[in-house]
């Protein structure tokens, strides 16, 4: 029997060789499309996660949407200038990469928050 093995392009990482660079300090990003997937996803998990526990809180209004705002930007923030200590000005800036997928994880956030807030406290 033969074994087809897959042969990898450069910069073609599997999920799990990413995961371990996202979860490593000081990782090198020689790919930036890889850095601003982990940072799109990152945040994807931080609008859900952040959804659940305002509905289960339950918070309310804005102040628990500016929370979420505050608290979306400072993890990454945090993230990426001193966990990863990556050169902001690779990726254009710490303005693009705390914008980088805040539409989406706000829109993530906003319909996780609803339906647990719904559901849990209303009859």
């Amino acid at each position: 029997m033969s074994k087809v093995l897959e042969k990898k392009t450069p910069g073609q990482n599997s999920i799990w060789d990413v995961l371990r660079k996202a979860t490593t300090k000081n990782s090198e990003w020689p790919d930036k499309d890889e850095f601003l997937d982990v940072i799109y996803w990152a945040r994807q998990i931080i609008g859900l996660v952040a959804g659940l526990l305002w509905g289960l809180l339950p918070l309310k209004g804005l102040f628990g949407l500016g929370l979420f705002l505050v608290l979306n930007a400072v993890i990454l923030y945090a993230y990426f200038t001193n966990f990863q200590q990556i050169d902001e000005e690779e990726f254009g800036g710490a303005w693009e990469l705390t914008k980088e997928g805040f539409v989406t994880s706000l829109a993530g956030f906003l319909v996780m928050w609803i339906i647990v807030y719904s559901g849990m406290h209303f009859d």
